[in-house]
């Protein structure tokens, strides 16, 4: 047991490497947190915060579907700063170095830490429309290809963590993560954990010493803390003979059920966070909608794939450009749905076919608009597959 988790942080650790690094995949699309950063932005405006997705939100519902089911199996089993903040304390404690227990009363104190960190990152992100935790966000900084959007600060969140994660066993995890704010208030409702018989236990206190988020595990019946990880230390620490089973098992709530093989929570954890992924593929909802003007019952709607649309902040200019209003301003009411990424992005135009046509929306993509207000040429930066400005189609 004690080996089948760090297998799968380590392969989970090493998908996400190549994945950012060999297939120079954004990892910020990919990050549960990111849903929750933009949800507010994506309800109210309907688009999301620049370098998200609506993966963000498959994501995060897979995650948050584990933490009902197998508690916060995510952060022992799949976050990559969990595994690498744990890592660093094994590998310290093989040289030597003792790990230092904070008080059971200081370590609830710290625990509060992370829903004010939680609280100031989506107050701020709300208010200015962008990532402010990248600023800060050590993940971010760890596991990307290092652009000049990570700043100082990054650099030295990240520097703390691994330094206190040399002495104290995942200190990030326990006391600063605005992820684990959230799976806190979901794994409180979770149907499973770890369930103790006191008849067959020997008051040995080798669960207590042994778990990772110290949970004094020896004096209750049932670990209900949200915190806990489902990483079967305890279990696995926990003594047993013939004569005398081991007094933990994880399971169901259920009095004196049997004891679940760790692989069944191994299971449900990579199938809520693989389906999400599959779904987010299956389903494709646009991470940008505008709508100008009002739209008849009878529409029609091309789609497009178009250059440059990278992020949100292209995608408004991509509006502004149909919002135009010189000689190819498009008439009538119309809707835009897009997926920004790199490269070509695909763009879903709905529109009245009584005022325009799907040329007259081409050309207010493609034409310099001359702005009256300022007189000045503003060219577009959008180029259309398959569309020629000079009237040409291209093969």
């Amino acid at each position: 047991m004690f080996g089948t988790r760090r297998v799968v942080q380590a392969c989970f650790l090493a998908l996400v490497l190549v994945g950012v690094f060999a297939l120079q995949a954004n990892c910020e699309r990919w990050c549960p947190f990111g849903g929750v950063e933009a949800i507010y932005t994506f309800a109210v405006e309907g688009n999301m915060l620049c370098s998200l997705g609506v993966s963000n939100f498959f994501i995060l519902g897979g995650v948050l579907l584990a933490t009902l089911l197998v508690r916060r199996a995510f952060c022992g089993y799949l976050c990559p700063i969990g595994a690498i903040s744990e890592w660093l304390r094994r590998a310290a404690q093989r040289c030597g170095v003792r790990e230092f227990r904070v008080s059971a009363p200081w370590d609830r104190a710290l625990s509060l830490f992370k829903y004010a960190v939680l609280v100031v990152v989506l107050v701020l992100t709300y208010r200015a429309g962008e990532l402010v935790f990248r600023a800060f966000d050590p993940c971010y900084a760890l596991l990307s290809r290092h652009g000049e959007d990570i700043t100082f600060w990054a650099y030295a969140v990240s520097g703390a963590i691994v330094v206190s994660s040399l002495v104290v066993m995942m200190p990030f995890c326990r006391w600063a993560c605005p992820l684990a704010a959230v799976l806190n208030v979901f794994a409180r409702f979770g149907v499973t954990g770890i369930q103790r018989d006191e008849q067959r236990c020997h008051d040995c206190g080798q669960c207590a010493r042994k778990c990772p988020m110290q949970i004094p595990v020896d004096g209750v019946q049932r670990v209900t803390a949200s915190r806990c990880i489902a990483c079967f230390e305890c279990v696995t620490a926990c003594p047993s003979s013939r004569s005398r089973p081991a007094a933990l098992r994880w399971g169901p709530w259920v009095p004196r059920g049997r004891r679940w093989p760790q692989g069944v929570l191994v299971t449900i954890l990579l199938l809520c966070t693989f389906s999400a992924v599959a779904a987010s593929y299956l389903i494709p909802i646009p991470s940008f909608w505008m709508r100008h003007g009002e739209l008849p019952r009878q529409v029609e709607t091309v789609q497009l794939r178009i250059e440059d649309v990278t992020c949100r902040g292209r995608a408004n200019l991509l509006v502004y450009f149909l919002q135009r209003d010189d000689l190819f301003a498009v008439r009538g009411g119309w809707q835009l749905a897009a997926w920004p990424g790199p490269g070509w992005s695909e763009v879903h135009v709905t529109f009245d076919p009584a005022q325009t046509d799907v040329d007259a929306i081409r050309q207010a993509i493609t034409e310099p608009y001359f702005e009256r207000d300022t007189a000045y040429w503003r060219m577009s930066p959008f180029r259309i597959e398959g569309y020629d400005p000079l009237g040409l189609e291209l093969e």
